[in-house]
């Protein structure tokens, strides 16, 4: 159903009462859920913890992914990388920063090996960007993973917490090829932006958006309770030509049924993907 997908761990129980966590016990059965509530698109997730156990950096696992994305219908095209948030190569130096470096590159082979095109980077929360210095650190890094990036097929691609404007001269400072941003509906709503003046400043860059809501200053909350204004950014969409995906981040189920609200958040975003027209 058009290009609307969802972050994997979703359609699983809670881990650690976290709303988001590798699905570790039931990272299988979310291909059965997704395929029989019509979803087929996937963002996969990676944590810090046991990061090397995850499916996607195993041979087996690997292999794991594949047949289970032809049997059941599932593209992975993206990533999100919330070890790069826990454990920021950018905020760290030495032997701690060669060893985060190398995560990196073990995670970009597994994407490539699985079919995934796109690993968001969140800059947001521990992984913020707070000074010039890590900024540096971090794009000087990244250009020098150009040929590497591109030889796999792979884009990256930030979600951050910077205004509008400073988001504009970051992305700026890297080859619009190769890195781009991915748009948090929620967390803009959050932190009060105005979807305008953000595809203003840098909406040509977006090449993949996360659907949640929030209330200002606050939480995830379900769809449309927040103060995400969702027609505004469909319209800003619409108005790029959008093409991307949509990756349902929404908040998760009480009851433990989380495979009914994923399906209504998905109708709620194929609603306002036909009204819009992309």
């Amino acid at each position: 159903m058009h290009k609307i997908g969802f972050m994997e761990g979703r359609l699983s129980p809670l881990v650690d009462g976290r709303i988001q966590s590798f699905p570790w016990l039931h990272w299988k059965q979310e291909f059965i859920s997704a395929q029989k509530i019509n979803i087929h698109i996937m963002e996969w997730t990676i944590d810090n913890e046991r990061l090397y156990e995850n499916p996607l950096l195993t041979k087996v696992g690997q292999k794991e992914i594949r047949v289970l994305c032809q049997r059941h219908d599932i593209r992975i095209p993206s990533l999100t990388g919330d070890c790069f948030m826990q454990a920021p190569l950018w905020k760290s130096a030495g032997e701690s920063r060669a060893a985060l470096e190398c995560d990196f590159y073990e995670i970009a082979k597994g994407c490539a090996a699985v079919g995934i095109s796109m690993i968001v980077v969140p800059l947001v929360d521990n992984g913020r960007l707070e000074d010039l210095d890590q900024e540096n650190i971090l794009v000087q890094f990244l250009e020098k993973q150009s040929e590497f990036l591109a030889s796999l097929n792979l884009q990256v691609i930030f979600e951050s917490d910077f205004a509008p404007s400073q988001l504009a001269r970051f992305i700026s400072r890297l080859d619009p090829v190769l890195f781009g941003i991915n748009y948090d509906i929620g967390n803009s709503a959050a932190l009060g932006f105005n979807p305008a003046e953000e595809f203003a400043f840098y909406g040509h860059r977006i090449l993949n958006v996360h659907i949640k809501d929030r209330v200002f200053g606050g939480t995830t909350v379900a769809l449309g309770t927040g103060n995400a204004n969702f027609e505004a950014v469909f319209k800003e969409l619409n108005s790029i030509y959008y093409q991307g995906n949509f990756i349902l981040q929404t908040a998760r189920a009480e009851n433990d049924d989380h495979v009914t609200p994923l399906a209504r958040n998905r109708d709620m975003v194929a609603g306002w993907i036909d009204q819009f027209g992309l």
